[in-house]
């Protein structure tokens, strides 16, 4: 990738003071790489951490993707509303996820240079548990280019002697996900106390890191189903190992609202972009759902709820209502819930055809007290248990619609890439998904316009032949992501 030189342009400023060939030359031998070897890889692992939850799950990925599920409106004459009335240059442009794309291939360079100080002959040989802790991230970063964007560039990243890496296939890239967390959940058993404070998230506990080790390969099993349907069987295996090695969720939980927010409360005080959606919050008062009046919080007195596809609300700032959990900087940033880990278990289970419903209300009924502390909301059992009596007989209707639909309701807090990768999935084995998406914009005369995928990044388009070829040219630019699915869902690509 050529974000391997991303320093090299602050080099090249200072070397502008003098033209030698001597510092040109010097220039072009990557001092920054040499700097990186020299650093400890604990001491990269909370930015991983940082970058990860911060970025790369809860950034712009996430606040676009969930206008395109419908759980979250658009707001604000800006990118949202572009996003929300699917305007074509926006949602195909290479330059609307450039940062992000950008951003995660550099997270993932640092988890990468980890991994190499960890292995043989690196300056920390020898430390599994910082190893697991690396490789288990660079799963979570890996699969989230790889599911918003489909076939990326991989196997060659990141090598000195190659600057436009080839295409690889997501069946591929998917085969290397689950390597590396299998080799993650390996190492992280052998133990260690190397992460230290390091660690934000688990505090260096490397029981709870094979915890989620097990949760994350249910995960990415599951996103496979509609390609192996075989392998529903161990999907089920690996939620039931997480939740007996003790997986309780996978939060950065280090803000303070005052100094530091999480990027959802952050971006919404800075542009009022988000509001709360029609499609979510009519689910909720079919259900008498206790989470309702959290989520379609009346902020700016007007008490309107968000249409989607609807120009004149999108065009708006402060009138739409939105949830009130974004007044809440303080509030932790989940990269895998509790309750999807349950959500997971649940779907397999009905799959199966066994009797989901005590993971079903462990998932909902952890989600519920999830929504109630974030925003600073007390919520009793006795709220919990009512809630399941009104749902618990939909569940029993058809587990496996009920089961999604609360998914999907659940993760409206900021687990939407997940939502995302549902739909696609879902879509391609079942034919529908439970929750219709009702944007009016999703297509027009000229075709489907919502999008089965994201566009490549600016930097990548326009330096790397391999993604330039792939990307387009013309009016046909970036237009593959409406006609060309993701492997797991269905395409070739």
């Amino acid at each position: 990738m050529k974000i391997k030189y991303m320093f090299g342009m602050a080099l090249a400023a200072m070397a502008f003071s003098s033209c030698s060939e001597d510092i040109m030359d010097r220039i072009n031998e990557d001092e920054t790489s040499k700097t990186a070897d020299r650093v400890w890889a604990k001491f990269q692992l909370t930015d991983a951490e940082v970058a990860t939850a911060f970025s790369v799950v809860n950034g712009s990925y996430a606040w676009f993707v969930s206008s395109y599920t419908e759980q979250l409106f658009g707001t604000g004459n800006n990118q949202l509303f572009k996003a929300e009335t699917r305007d074509v240059a926006e949602l195909a442009g290479s330059s609307t996820f450039s940062n992000e794309w950008f951003d995660t291939y550099k997270n993932l360079m640092n988890l990468t240079q980890m991994m190499e100080k960890c292995s043989a002959g690196g300056i920390d040989e020898g430390k599994n548990d910082l190893l697991g802790m690396a490789q288990l991230l660079a799963a979570i970063n890996w699969g989230v280019l790889t599911d918003m964007h489909g076939d990326i560039p991989f196997s060659e990243c990141f090598k000195k002697d190659i600057s436009a890496p080839k295409i690889d296939s997501q069946e591929n890239i998917y085969a290397a996900i689950l390597k590396l967390i299998d080799d993650g959940i390996d190492n992280l058993s052998k133990g260690g106390k190397n992460a230290g404070e390091q660690d934000l998230i688990y505090g260096g506990d490397t029981k709870k890191w094979v915890a989620l080790g097990h949760a994350l390969k249910a995960r990415y099993l599951l996103h496979t189903y509609g390609r192996n349907k075989s392998v529903i069987s161990e999907v089920e295996a690996e939620a039931l190992a997480a939740i007996n090695a003790g997986f309780a969720g996978f939060y950065l939980d280090t803000f303070n609202g005052v100094t530091a927010d999480n990027s959802w409360s952050a971006y919404h005080w800075s542009c009022h972009f988000i509001g709360s959606s029609k499609t979510v919050d009519d689910l909720m008062l079919e259900r008498n759902d206790p989470r309702e009046p959290l989520y379609n919080n009346n902020q700016f007195g007007n008490n309107i709820i968000g249409v989607p596809g609807d120009a004149n609300l999108a065009a708006q700032t402060e009138t739409v209502n939105a949830p009130a959990w974004l007044e809440n900087g303080a509030a932790n940033l989940a990269i895998m819930s509790e309750s999807e880990l349950y959500f997971i278990l649940a779907e397999a289970q009905a799959i199966q055809g066994k009797d989901a419903i005590a993971a079903f209300n462990t998932a909902v009924s952890s989600n519920v007290a999830e929504y109630f502390n974030i925003c600073n909301k007390n919520v009793t059992q006795a709220d919990i248990d009512a809630y399941l009596a009104i749902i618990d007989p939909l569940f029993a209707l058809d587990q496996l619609k009920e089961i999604r639909i609360q998914k999907y309701l659940a993760q409206t807090r900021g687990e939407i890439l997940e939502t995302y990768n549902d739909m696609r999935r879902i879509i391609y084995t079942d034919g529908s998904y439970p929750v219709v998406m009702k944007n009016p914009a999703n297509r027009n005369t000229a075709g489907n316009r919502w999008p089965y995928r994201l566009p490549y990044g600016e930097s990548d388009v326009v330096s790397n032949p391999n993604v330039t070829a792939a990307f387009g040219s013309g009016n046909e630019a970036g237009m593959y992501i409406f006609t060309d699915n993701v492997w797991w869902a269905g395409g070739s690509r």
